[in-house]
């Protein structure tokens, strides 16, 4: 089914805390007229939104990410997996057919919300809470369409709630242009709902500007892209590069630090699955994925890691392996938004509008952190070249490198091909087969 309408069961949130919120997860499905209909409901199908948008960021978007760039090898026996590596993605891919249903569940749940929380009447859920829980899924929709753009092009866009799958089905695709059109629709949508608190798990002011931050930039508006990435760095009393390199992910209880802009919470009860592809057999992983030798060299090398070979670690085979998702149990956070991006993305803009000292500044704000002397670059092409080769290292097993190549047009370059086909995913065969309104995308 192109879409899967699933409605989280309504749990009694006893806990306040965001840690707590987060911690319960949606379990059955229940008729629509019982859901959303006082403040638990609210909050317990709010919860259904971030937890569908967790899941799908824990392990099946990152194979996307990360193994159709330069930095990830494969090293299981999977072909699908191998796809991505060859850049040669086939439409029965399992990993695009999960990634699809799994952003579309959670907007699915989205809609839900955003159709029903403003009308709940219950004197326990004041109009600040229900704008704040609003708010949230129009955030992670806006998230969801975004991801995407970047990844399809143009999608059906839905934004009303569904009862059953076949509702959705026949509504043609949108262009990539309205696709992200709707994101920042959504995103205005939200930002007066929400707070201007500064929260590391949960949708505020502060996290729609990192999202307004990257889609600008994704959008070539450098002078938006810059405007929002300063709301974020100017906030230094919240956000900081934190040094070492290290520290906003390790020790373990290092988490949600000041690093942190936004990211997904996980738990015993709902692990992060990063941490078992990752980690050698000696540690209960499998190490199917791992740096690869390219990367490996880089990020050793002092002048261009600096501290950041903490990333890569042996194993009692003399094998590198990452390890930025490394606790057991795997409660390991998936990393959306951190400071360093702000940085970065804001002096990538001010390279391209021409101020040459102010992005030089930024660069050098996230190279002296990794304990890196100031960068060499003194034209515009140098300088957005040294900022692509620090994003590469800087957020090396985050789900940047692939959507970096392909928004800057240096895929083919980089990773050797020439298809520009191969720039988008293809439409997972299942959702063709069920809805003849879908079109391939070209190739």
């Amino acid at each position: 089914m192109k879409l899967i309408y699933i409605i989280p069961l309504l749990l009694i949130l006893t806990a306040s805390s965001c840690k707590k919120f987060l911690e319960i997860e949606p379990r059955d499905t229940i008729a629509d007229d019982a859901t959303i209909i006082d403040k638990a409901s609210a909050e317990t199908a709010v919860n259904g939104v971030y937890n569908a948008a967790r899941s799908y960021y824990s392990v099946s978007f990152q194979s996307i990410a990360y193994l159709s760039g330069d930095n990830v090898q494969w090293t299981g026996s999977q072909s699908q997996v191998q796809e991505f590596i060859n850049h040669n993605v086939s439409p029965e891919n399992a990993t695009i057919s999960t990634v699809w249903t799994g952003i579309y569940l959670s907007i699915s749940r989205a809609n839900h919300v955003i159709s029903k929380v403003p009308a709940v009447t219950d004197p326990l859920l004041s109009e600040e809470e229900k704008n704040q829980l609003t708010g949230e899924a129009y955030f992670i929709r806006a998230l969801n369409y975004f991801d995407l753009a970047r990844t399809w092009g143009g999608v059906p866009l839905i934004t009303s709630p569904t009862q059953t799958a076949e509702e959705n089905r026949g509504i043609a695709r949108s262009t990539q242009a309205e696709t992200y059109t709707q994101v920042l629709n959504d995103l205005e949508a939200a930002e007066p709902l929400l707070p201007a608190t500064t929260d590391r798990y949960r949708a505020t002011k502060k996290t729609v500007w990192a999202l307004k931050a990257r889609f600008y930039l994704y959008q070539k508006d450098w002078a938006k892209a810059e405007e929002y990435a300063t709301k974020l760095i100017d906030d230094n009393g919240d956000y900081q590069l934190l040094k070492p390199f290290q520290s906003f992910f390790y020790p373990e209880a290092n988490r949600g630090t000041n690093e942190s802009v936004f990211e997904f919470f996980y738990s015993v009860n709902e692990t992060n699955e990063h941490r078992g592809q990752w980690q050698p057999q000696e540690k209960g992983g499998t190490r199917q994925w791992a740096p690869s030798d390219a990367f490996i060299n880089l990020v050793n090398n002092p002048l261009i890691g600096g501290s950041r070979n903490v990333l890569i670690a042996k194993d009692n085979q003399n094998r590198w392996y990452g390890n930025l998702y490394y606790r057991s149990p795997a409660t390991d956070p998936t990393y959306v938004f951190r400071i360093a991006e702000l940085y970065l993305i804001r002096a990538e803009a001010r390279a391209q509008l021409g101020n040459l000292e102010g992005a030089s500044g930024d660069l050098n704000a996230v190279r002296a952190r990794a304990e890196l002397s100031t960068t060499t670059a003194s034209n515009v092409a140098d300088l957005l070249l040294a900022i692509e080769n620090e994003r590469r290292i800087e957020f090396a097993f985050e789900a940047h490198r692939w959507f970096d190549l392909v928004r800057t047009g240096r895929a083919a370059t980089v990773l050797g091909f020439t298809d520009a086909n191969k720039l988008l995913m293809p439409i997972p065969v299942s959702q063709l087969q069920i809805d003849n309104a879908l079109v391939q995308n070209p190739g």
